[in-house]
């Protein structure tokens, strides 16, 4: 009798080369996963439960911090966006490593939210910890049930994002987006949100699945402008407002994986010393939803181009004619409210990293120097 050794994760992995792509390709049902049961309609609203929290409790915060390291980190900087612009509560994004070593001033009101996918982050945990010596109470958004920031904090929710293998976070990333995106929305009801804009909200947050369906269709064309691209020497990636955060999370993807120098900016940005690396072999991507910055970022691209620096653009249905006269490659996709755009323009950018990495020849499941989770100092 012959002995077949056995992993379930092997099983889990289907008709996927590499846990990454499968990952990507989980989105439409990990954000399904991420809403289901938390929208009510009846009240234009989130139900988040786990805050332990009464309404009166979470009328009364008037500040926010939230903290995280990496990937969450993008995520909370998203969760900014959302939370200032839903909630009009002002929001502030700590790297956790760094606030737990800070004397940072805080009011009696002041609500900490820690953000990891795993809930062991050794950083995130020490802020926690540091939040609740100092007699705040802090909530946390995880994916690891039972895990210790699960445990040690004083409330929060979970992702239901499912086991995520590949190093470098794609659902993670969105999903936490998601869970921010019912946070904002549920402290906007409680102050000025009003019902029609809850209700807009909640319609924008059901349509995801199915839009992100619509981006996986992209995967092959992505994989060409990719592979066009992958011995560049770096790449610079750019995004105004909601999705300057998804050019931070595009860069660190095309960093981690594929070992190609990359880094994000604000699009405005440009013109205070970036603009230096421009040139034929750095291509810039832009995140440039046709929006209320779209001409700001059309403008910024001109920029690019006058210096011979190749461009990709990640753009939605308005924006798509004019940019593909100024730019080398466009990717298109579904339209969307600025709010959840974010998670609508990172998995583009997540296959396009995928893809570089592969056509490298790259460890894309298990990049160099790289753990799943971070749980030392």
């Amino acid at each position: 009798m012959k002995e077949v050794e056995y992993d379930a994760e092997d099983a889990e992995l289907g008709d996927f080369p590499h846990y990454m792509l499968k990952e990507i390709y989980d989105q439409p049902e990990t954000i399904e996963n991420a809403i289901r049961g938390r929208l009510s309609f009846d009240e234009a609203t989130a139900k988040l439960g786990g805050l332990n929290m009464t309404p009166q409790e979470l009328r009364a915060v008037d500040r926010i911090i939230l903290a995280g390291c990496g990937t969450a980190s993008h995520a909370a900087m998203v969760g900014e966006y959302l939370l200032e612009s839903l909630a009009r509560i002002p929001t502030e994004v700590e790297i956790a490593s760094e606030l737990r070593y800070r004397n940072l001033p805080t009011s009696t009101n002041t609500l900490l939210f820690v953000i990891s996918q795993s809930g062991e982050t050794i950083d995130t945990l020490g802020a926690m910890r540091e939040g609740q010596r100092k007699g705040h109470r802090v909530l946390a958004i995880t994916n690891g049930v039972g895990s210790t920031i699960s445990r040690e904090s004083d409330g929060g929710s979970y992702m239901h994002a499912g086991p995520e293998i590949g190093v470098a976070a794609t659902k993670s990333f969105t999903s936490q987006c998601a869970m921010l995106t019912l946070l904002a929305l549920l402290l906007g009801r409680m102050h000025h949100l009003p019902v029609s804009e809850g209700i807009r909200v909640i319609n924008g947050l059901r349509a995801l699945p199915d839009k992100i369906r619509e981006i996986l269709k992209l995967d092959a064309e992505i994989k060409v402008i990719a592979e066009k691209y992958a011995h560049a020497k770096g790449m610079l990636f750019f995004g105004r407002q909601f999705n300057y955060p998804t050019a931070v999370e595009a860069a660190l993807k095309m960093k981690e994986i594929s070992y190609i120098f990359a880094s994000g900016h604000p699009s405005a940005e440009l013109k205070h010393g970036i603009i230096a690396l421009v040139n034929e072999d750095v291509p810039s991507v832009f995140i440039a939803p046709h929006d209320t910055v779209f001409v700001k970022n059309v403008s910024t691209i001109e920029e690019v181009r006058a210096r011979s620096g190749p461009v990709i653009a990640v753009t939605t249905p308005g924006g798509e004619e004019q940019l593909r006269t100024i730019c080398d490659d466009v990717i298109v996709v579904p339209e969307s409210a600025e709010w959840v755009s974010p998670i609508l323009c990172s998995i583009p950018l997540q296959l396009f990293s995928y893809h570089v990495a592969c056509a490298l020849g790259c460890d894309v499941d298990k990049p160099r120097n790289l753990a799943k989770s971070v749980t030392v100092e």
